[in-house]
């Protein structure tokens, strides 16, 4: 097996230095992604997604060891936007936020691996997001 890939470490745009501002190039990037909407401290849907892409990132990072591919399960990452953005300003009210939890796979994860690994996730845990 190859050596494992830790993309916090090789891509550029995941080497954010503290006191360091830089534009950095992004390149195209696939993740598993899971909307929703409310307070992250205290919504059940933030909690439940959390939950449910962990699963499948490590299923997908044993797949690739059967490629003979193994990298490191990437952080986990968020967007949030609101409708209204004094609800992030001036009235902090986290209820409206609307997010986007992801996590970065490899590029060599294709969609029958990306199906198996919610496949198998979804039977274990019974999870529905």
């Amino acid at each position: 097996m190859s050596e494992k890939i830790d993309f916090t470490r090789t891509l550029d745009s995941y080497r954010a230095r503290r006191g360091d501002f830089r534009v950095v190039d992004v390149p195209p990037l696939q993740y598993l992604m899971i909307d929703g909407h409310g307070d992250p401290n205290s919504s059940a849907g933030f909690a439940a997604a959390v939950e449910a892409l962990y699963p499948v990132a490590y299923r997908l990072k044993f797949a690739s060891r059967d490629l003979g591919r193994d990298h490191v399960v990437m952080p986990l990452e968020g967007t949030w936007w609101a409708e209204d953005m004094t609800a992030f300003t001036s009235e902090r009210d986290k209820s409206r936020w609307s997010w986007t939890l992801m996590i970065m796979t490899p590029d060599w994860i294709d969609a029958a691996m990306l199906d198996a690994a919610v496949a198998a996730a979804v039977a274990k845990a019974g999870s529905p997001a």
